[in-house]
């Protein structure tokens, strides 16, 4: 039990200095501390669980000033609809952060939790909203989050169809380090939309050529080259809007709809021959990719156009094969969901510890139902739904492990009772035994440490000889006393020999004596570090021997009324889950008949052009040879 209760000091006391480190301020709290500690990991259920516990225990005792959480419970409050956010609980994060706004806190800390409002509002389609908050924020602001309210505010007009008003706030934020690429791509956003095509594709153009190796920053390059490239497309500029699509690289996200829109840029330029290149570099690209699935019409189309009919009919003829195998892939899919596969895969717990989980889906070879959603669960909505579904399940994990805990919690009180009442006496009666022991070692200690500081003004090597020189030493004395009175030159000789023992081992004593001393206070300090040990561990028995008798009296009632709440919480999650489920499924259904309906359309097309491309081809070998 001693032990046990070490353990746990020892994990409160790094949990603290984690905290410490990070925050740059002392925590002075271990339970706040451990909160902390988890949300530091990105535990958010297991730090609200405790953080919402201490609240309540602090605001159900008398003097709250005493209490060693009453330094934190402002931060505390905050830290609440912090984690509520970054746990998606945005109903509950509202209330805690609306609560710290109208305290009388900072303003620091009161603008911070005004962001993190606006946040939640503008997440929640509700631009308005986080408008409103937005224009509540006054004196200082930290200088961590000045851009990202400015950029916000910018968002959110843009939302609302205001894109004039956010131009400027943009154009404020080009300089901003953290939001490089982003301001910039928004802008030309926000300037399209006002109408001012010019500006908006010259700044595009600028987004386009910006200089970084950030991976999210590249991304909105390419997004910038693609829009960009799309628009000139549409403005017939298609020579221009070939180099924008260029500069899309091949390894982005975006490379497949460069690639497809590139390629008819120049078919509609009636540059077949150029088409050509970007649409045979897609057609070998991830098949359930929707614009590698068009392309598989466009590569033959450009042939056709080209008038290499042979070529165009083997294309065709690749393209009906190719869609009759995703129709398959398809149908598997929508098969597998119905009978519930989707959801199994979504939990898989060696697939969610990526961060990059949901793209990994689609290499699970037994999981076909996922082949086709990738764009569908990389939208928001149905990740917010999505990711309900899989809280719902992590919930549904813990209170099975609560309800495990509370059953065991239930066999440990009873083995507690049966345990502790016979042995206590016995424990009692040896551990008075072992404390009159301890006393003993601790005054032979300190009468050593005594001995020793003595010897530091007056030197006695004899005392810091080992076994074997004392035993030396005392066989010296034993052979001088036989030589005693001796006479004869057979004794003087044996007497010089024996004197030249002896001075060897004096000589030994005398000039290690230092080294020895020094290890001697050595092994004494490691001998303080076992008794502070040993007394910790004292301390610790004797107060876990006072709180025996308590550790299994009372608990009865509160398991048993703990156990019913979880399993209506259980019973309620059940239903939720059922509920969330049968929706992602038929979300996910229905995307896949669009997608079937889309690949049956391509193959009627393939089949129709493959057999005119056939005839053509063989009028062509007809011709050839009648010549």
């Amino acid at each position: 039990m001693a032990s046990v209760l070490t353990r746990k000091l020892i994990i409160a006391v790094a949990m603290l200095s984690f905290c410490r480190s990070a925050m740059g301020t002392e925590i002075k709290d271990p339970y706040f501390g451990e909160a902390l500690y988890y949300a530091h990991q990105e535990r958010y259920f297991e730090a609200l669980e405790r953080l919402d516990s201490e609240i309540a225990q602090h605001y159900g005792i008398d003097e709250r000033n005493l209490d060693s959480f009453y330094a934190h419970i402002n931060d505390a409050e905050f830290s609440v609809g912090d984690f509520e956010l970054r746990y998606r609980m945005h109903l509950r994060a509202g209330r805690a952060i609306k609560a710290v706004l109208e305290g009388d806190v900072a303003d620091n800390v009161r603008n911070d939790a005004a962001y993190r409002l606006a946040r939640i509002h503008f997440q929640k389609d509700q631009p308005n909203e986080a408008l409103s908050v937005l224009d509540q924020i006054r004196g200082e602001v930290p200088d961590e989050i000045a851009e990202d309210i400015e950029f916000l505010r910018a968002n959110a007009l843009m939302a609302i169809d205001r894109p004039a008003d956010a131009i400027p706030i943009l154009r404020g934020l080009l300089d901003a380090e953290d939001l490089k690429g982003f301001s910039e791509y928004n802008l030309g956003i926000a300037l399209l939309r006002d109408g001012r095509e010019k500006e908006a594709a010259q700044q595009l153009e600028h987004a386009g050529r910006l200089r970084t190796n950030d991976h999210a920053s590249l991304a909105i390059r390419d997004k910038s080259n693609l829009v960009l490239g799309m628009l000139m497309f549409e403005a017939s500029e298609f020579g221009p809007a070939q180099r924008m699509l260029e500069r899309v690289r091949l390894s982005g996200p975006f490379s497949n709809q460069a690639l497809l829109r590139a390629g008819w840029a120049d078919a509609t330029a009636e540059r077949f021959g150029r088409a050509v290149v970007p649409w045979a570099m897609l057609v070998e690209r991830e098949s359930t990719d929707a614009a590698v699935q068009e392309a598989m019409l466009a590569l033959p189309y450009a042939y056709t156009k080209l008038e290499i009919h042979g070529r165009a009919a083997v294309l065709y003829e690749r393209a009906v094969k190719f869609y009759g195998e995703e129709l398959g892939r398809v149908d598997a899919s929508i098969g597998s969901i119905r009978q519930g596969e989707f959801l199994k895969a979504l939990v898989r717990e060696e697939i969610r510890q990526d961060k990059d989980w949901v793209i990994h889906l689609r290499s699970l070879p037994e999981a076909p139902e996922t082949f086709y959603l990738m764009s569908l669960m990389a939208s928001h909505d149905f990740q917010s739904a999505l990711q309900n579904y899989l809280d719902l399940e992590d919930l549904r994990k813990n209170l099975l492990a609560w309800q495990t805990s509370l059953e065991a919690f239930e066999d440990m009180t009873r083995i507690r009772r049966r345990y502790y009442e016979p042995i206590l006496p016995r424990i009692d009666q040896q551990f008075r035994k072992l404390d009159a022991q301890m006393r003993l070692r601790l005054q032979q200690r300190k009468s050593l440490e005594r001995r020793l500081q003595n010897m530091l003004t007056a030197p006695a090597p004899e005392l810091l000889a080992t076994s074997d020189e004392s035993r030396l030493r005392l066989r010296i004395e034993e052979m001088e006393a036989q030589l005693d009175g001796a006479e004869g030159s057979v004794y003087d000789v044996l007497r010089l020999r024996i004197q030249r023992l002896k001075g060897n081992l004096i000589w030994n004593l005398e000039t290690k004596y230092h080294e020895r001393l020094t290890a001697v206070h050595t092994h004494l300090r490691e001998l303080n570090e076992h008794i502070e040990a040993l007394t910790e561990q004292y301390d610790s028995f004797v107060r876990t021997r006072q709180a025996a008798t308590h550790s299994y009296v009372g608990y009865q009632g509160p398991i048993q009324d703990l156990e019913a709440r979880v399993g209506r919480a259980l019973d309620r999650l059940e239903i939720a889950m059922d509920q969330q489920g049968q929706m992602l499924e038929v979300v996910a259904t229905g995307e896949l008949m669009i997608r079937r309906e889309r690949l049956e359309g391509y193959r009627n097309k393939a089949r129709f052009a493959f057999a005119d491309s056939y005839d053509r081809a063989a009028k062509l070998q007809a011709y050839r040879e009648h010549e």
